[in-house]
C-alpha cells in the first residue's frame, strides 16, 4: 500500500468516511498517464467495521472510467483473453485488436449509454470467444467468435444478490430430495422452483446419484449465473475478473498471480501483480450499488395512458411468463467475495470474513417497493433463466456458430427488461434497431408470445412499445 493508502485506511478505523485523494502515490508526479494509482486492504477494511462502500465506491468509480495505459501493465503480449490463463503461440504485434482483444483501454468506453456504467452502441460490440492461442488475424467471421452487444450494468447488485438465493434455495431442494432417496431407498423426483420460477426437475437416487436431464434452464451444478447475456458468470467479481485480461490486458492477480500461474507476471510485459484483490473489490462494489432502472415519469398523458395500456397486454400475451415483472428478495447485504465464487476468483476462504455491503443503506433501494412480508420486489423484468429463444422459423436469435460455456447457441438467459428504453439497439449482437424488431425477432419457447404479439392491432402494439419505452436507466 502506498503512504496515502494507508493514511486513507487510518481514517476509516478511525471512523471518518474517507474519500480517495486525486493523486494516490506520492512518487508519482500529478501529470502521471499511469491510472492505477491507488489500492486498499479489504481483510483491513473487512475488520474496521467500517461501512465499506464509501470507501469502494470512489475507487471502484475511478477504475470503472480510468483509461489504463502501458504504464499501468494493460496488453497482454504472451497471454490470451481466455477465462483460464492461457500462453499465446505467437504474440501480435498490434496493441488493440477487436475480436481477440484487448479492444479497449477503459471499462466505460463501451458502458456508457446514457450513463456510465450504462449499455453500448453497435460500435462498442464485443467478440465473445473461449480465448485464442494467436492473435495474428482479425475477423469478424462468426466461425471466430459470437459478437455481443454491451450490456447496462444499472442494478447489477440485487440481480446478483437474486441469483445466490435462487441457488440456495435449489441446492436445499436438491440436498432434502437425496436425504429422502438415502431414508426411502427409493428414487425421489422432484420439482425445482425458486421465486416461482421453475428450473424443471432431478431424480435423487440411494446411492447418492442424481438425474439431471430434466434440468431446465440453469446448469447441472443448480448455480444461477445471471451476467451475460448466455447467463455463464455467477457474479460481479467473475465477470470483472474476467474483463479486465480479456478486454484491457490488466491481469487481476486473484486469477494471473504466483497462486494460479506461479508467477506475477503472467502475460511478460514487465508489469507484475497488475490489479490486486482489493481493486477488484472497488470495481465490484461500484458496479454493486449503481442504482436500479426506473420508470420515466415526466411522460405527456397520451404516454402515460398507452403505456398502462401496453403494459396490461404485456402481461396478457404471455410476455411475462419469463419477463417477470418482479422477483422477491429476502436480504440486501452483498458480501463480496460471493457465496458462490469459485477457483480464479477470490474466494470467502481467502479472507479472515467477506466484505458486507448493506445495500439497504442506499436511497435508490429504500424506495423499491415491498411485499406484504418486508421482502424487496426487485423490478427486474426477468427471470434469470436460460430459455431456447431461436428456431428453424425464427432463427434470428439463433445465428451464433460457438457455444460458449457448453450453452446450445439458439439459448440465452432472459433479459431483463428494466431500463430497455435507454438501450437501443436490440438483441444479443445490437443490430436491431427497434424494440418491434426485437419482439418479433422471438422463436422456440417465445413463439407464442411473439405470434400473440403480431396479432395485436396495430394500436395495440404501439401501446406495448409505450410501455417498453417508459422503462428508463435514469441520466
Amino acid at each position: 500500500m502506498t503512504g496515502l493508502s494507508r493514511l486513507a485506511l487510518t481514517a476509516a478505523l478511525a471512523g471518518t468516511v474517507w474519500q480517495m485523494p486525486a493523486i494516490a502515490d506520492p512518487d508519482l508526479p500529478p501529470w502521471s498517464e499511469k491510472a492505477i494509482q491507488e489500492d486498499i486492504d479489504i481483510n483491513q477494511l473487512a475488520a474496521s467495521g467500517q461501512d465499506p462502500i464509501p470507501v469502494l465506491q470512489p475507487l471502484g468509480e475511478h477504475l470503472f472510467s480510468a483509461k489504463f495505459t502501458s504504464l499501468d501493465g494493460a496488453g497482454r503480449p504472451d497471454a490470451t483473453g481466455a477465462i483460464v490463463p492461457t500462453k499465446v503461440r505467437r504474440r501480435s504485434h498490434l496493441t488493440f485488436q477487436r475480436l481477440a482483444g484487448p479492444d479497449a483501454n477503459a471499462c466505460a468506453s463501451c458502458h456508457n449509454e446514457p450513463v456510465v456504467g450504462g449499455a453500448g452502441s453497435f460500435t462498442a460490440n464485443v467478440f465473445v470467444s473461449e480465448g485464442f492461442e494467436s492473435a495474428d488475424f482479425d475477423t469478424i467471421d462468426p466461425q471466430f467468435s459470437n459478437e455481443r452487444n454491451t450490456n447496462a450494468i444499472q442494478g447489477a447488485g440485487l440481480i446478483e444478490l437474486l441469483a445466490r438465493e435462487m441457488t440456495t434455495e435449489l441446492r436445499k431442494q436438491r440436498r432434502d430430495a437425496l436425504n429422502a432417496a438415502r431414508s426411502t431407498g427409493e428414487p425421489e423426483t422432484v420439482s425445482l422452483t425458486s421465486k416461482d420460477v421453475s428450473f424443471g426437475s432431478i431424480t435423487a437416487f440411494p446411492d447418492g446419484t442424481l438425474d439431471v436431464s430434466k434440468l431446465d434452464g440453469v446448469d447441472d451444478d443448480l448455480t444461477i449465473r445471471p451476467f451475460s447475456q448466455k447467463g455463464v458468470f455467477a457474479s460481479l467479481r467473475q465477470f470483472t475478473v474476467n474483463a479486465m485480461n480479456a478486454h484491457h490486458g490488466i491481469q487481476p492477480t486473484e486469477r494471473f498471480g504466483p497462486m494460479w500461474t506461479g508467477t506475477d507476471d503472467f502475460d511478460a510485459d514487465g508489469f507484475a501483480a497488475e490489479m490486486s484483490a482489493g481493486q477488484i473489490s472497488a470495481l465490484v462494489a461500484w458496479q454493486a450499488t449503481l442504482p436500479a432502472p426506473t420508470r420515466r415519469q415526466d411522460l405527456p398523458d397520451v404516454w402515460k395512458s398507452a403505456g398502462a395500456k401496453g403494459e396490461r397486454l404485456f402481461g396478457e400475451i404471455g410476455c411475462v411468463s419469463c419477463h417477470r415483472p418482479s422477483l422477491p428478495l429476502d436480504s440486501l447485504v452483498f458480501h463480496d467475495p460471493g457465496p458462490f465464487d469459485t477457483a480464479g476468483t477470490l474466494r470467502q476462504s481467502d479472507l479472515e470474513q467477506p466484505l458486507a455491503l448493506d445495500l439497504a443503506t442506499l436511497d435508490w433501494v429504500q424506495a423499491l417497493p415491498r411485499d406484504e412480508t418486508g421482502r424487496v420486489l426487485v423490478p427486474l423484468f426477468g427471470d434469470l433463466k436460460r430459455h431456447r429463444i431461436a428456431d428453424a422459423q425464427n432463427d434470428t436469435f439463433g445465428n451464433e456458430l460457438l457455444a460458449q460455456r457448453f450453452v446450445a447457441r439458439d439459448v440465452f438467459i432472459t433479459a431483463e427488461l428494466w431500463g430497455i428504453g435507454s438501450t437501443a439497439p436490440y438483441g444479443h449482437r445490437g443490430d436491431l434497431t427497434t424494440l418491434d424488431e426485437a419482439i418479433r425477432a422471438h422463436g422456440g419457447t417465445a413463439k407464442a408470445s411473439r405470434d400473440a404479439y403480431a396479432g395485436l392491432a396495430e394500436s395495440e402494439r404501439q401501446s406495448v412499445i409505450a410501455f417498453l419505452r417508459s422503462l428508463e436507466i435514469a441520466p
